[in-house]
């Protein structure tokens, strides 16, 4: 059964759009792709920085901002409402700090996003990841339970049928370089719960190795299996399961030649863990390349509210894509804090 990811997204998106705020206005791929995201009626767009600014850029470039918010970043009786409502509830930064720090468009967002009066943060166009996750640190702080910032990414692979078709999720590939066992196994945990959020699938998770169950003994898959015990404790409920190697992941026949027990990932897994940044990365790389994949993402997460970053050579089309991810996200968080209460 072969998914259409994109479509899919951006039509759970339109089921309940979200306030999405930029702080890099400035840019032209920011103002079309939010354009075209409002149009598509899937987010509502805020957009920080000078409304003259803005305003005249938008008319250069033949684009109407009908619809859309502008939020001067710069303006001292919403920096000073910003910073008396985060400390109502945050005491780790104090006010001389938060006002110095609002005054950078990024953070000025991220902080909207904090109080309550946006949903979700897109950035990455101008600012770099390492900025990117700083912000959201500093200010969104972490979700309930991880202390590990990770990204995950969709991988829509033609003519690859696993068990939920050509869709294969895969973590971390853009984060953390060399993740202890506590790491890898919150990259695990975050990744199954950020995928039942997106695609409303049930979560398989692998965590991969050079080795199949014992197959080969070595620090590095000792590593993944303690990953593995962590998860158990933490997230019984989970389906997470290794070490694995890849083809016993995700081949059937292959888990069922090499394992004595194959339980309910082995060979089914729809979410790949690599082990570090190394394997993930290459791997990803190979499966574009060669297997002639889509990718979509890496979305970070492990934050207590959505925030995506960006490519910096993104297109329109990416951003658009970004939008809708992150809108589906922060439905997903809005539906867990209606839950709890």
């Amino acid at each position: 059964m072969s998914v259409d990811v994109k479509q899919y997204l951006q039509n759970k998106a339109k089921a309940n759009p979200k306030k999405v705020v930029f702080p890099e206005s400035g840019e032209e791929r920011i103002l079309r792709a939010a354009r075209q995201a409002l149009d598509l009626g899937i987010a509502y767009p805020i957009l920080i920085g000078k409304t003259e600014a803005i305003t005249a850029q938008a008319e250069s470039l033949g684009i109407t901002l009908d619809g859309f918010a502008i939020v001067d970043h710069t303006d001292e009786a919403i920096i000073d409402r910003y910073v008396a409502c985060y400390l109502e509830t945050n005491s780790i930064l104090s006010g001389k700090a938060l006002k110095r720090m609002l005054r950078q468009p990024l953070n000025f967002a991220v902080m909207m996003e904090s109080v309550g009066e946006a949903d979700c943060t897109v950035a990455g166009l101008v600012h770099t990841t390492g900025e990117v996750i700083l912000a959201a640190q500093s200010i969104l702080g972490m979700q309930p339970g991880i202390e590990t910032i990770s990204s995950m990414g969709i991988w829509s692979i033609p003519e690859w049928e696993g068990a939920d078709g050509n869709l294969l999720i895969h973590a971390d590939c853009a984060v953390c370089p060399d993740p202890s066992a506590s790491e890898l196994a919150d990259i695990a945990t975050t990744t199954a719960d950020t995928t039942r959020a997106l695609l409303d699938i049930e979560p398989r998770a692998a965590l991969l190795s050079f080795s199949s169950k014992g197959s080969a003994q070595h620090e590095k898959v000792d590593r993944v299996l303690e990953a593995l015990e962590l998860c158990k404790q933490r997230r019984p409920e989970l389906l997470i399961d290794g070490e694995f190697q890849l083809d016993s992941a995700i081949v059937p026949a292959v888990a069922a030649r090499k394992l004595k027990e194959v339980g309910p990932v082995a060979g089914r897994a729809n979410i790949l863990i690599f082990p570090d940044l190394n394997s993930g990365n290459i791997g990803v790389k190979l499966v574009q390349i060669f297997g002639k994949a889509d990718s979509f993402g890496p979305l970070l997460q492990g934050f207590a509210k959505p925030i995506t970053d960006l490519s910096r050579g993104a297109s329109v089309t990416d951003i658009v894509g970004a939008i809708a991810n992150v809108v589906v996200l922060a439905q997903s968080k809005s539906a867990s804090a209606v839950a709890g209460n």
